[in-house]
């Protein structure tokens, strides 16, 4: 059965599956990936306890999110790069360091939601 042929149950089940399929892919081989995995752990609780507001909590436990859906693009991008070839090329650096700045700036972004939501 092709994924032409699947209802809409059946695709949602399947994308699930490869979602999560991912997940443990990064988790096995992306330290970086398991680091803000284990900050999440702490900084939802923490959000939601120290959020005043659903916005507040919103904000503050969904930037931690955004920053572990910047580190999975990442290494997406990181694992194509690699799959295209292990030499050195000045694009390949190019994609790469952009995906680490990306990261950086979404660990910035969060950084800053912190702080200001709880300095005000």
């Amino acid at each position: 059965m092709g994924n032409s042929d699947l209802g809409p149950i059946e695709r949602i089940i399947q994308a699930t599956r490869c979602s999560l399929t991912g997940l443990g892919a990064g988790w096995r081989t992306q330290p970086s990936l398991r680091y803000e995995i284990c900050a999440l752990l702490v900084t939802i609780p923490m959000g939601w306890w120290l959020g005043n507001s659903a916005v507040e909590r919103a904000l503050l436990i969904g930037s931690g999110l955004l920053v572990l859906i910047v580190e999975l693009i990442n290494s997406a991008v990181e694992t194509v790069v690699d799959r295209i070839g292990p030499e050195h090329h000045e694009l390949s650096g190019r994609a790469k360091d952009l995906g680490s700045a990306a990261v950086f700036c979404s660990i910035v972004l969060a950084g800053v939601f912190w702080l200001m939501l709880l300095t005000c």
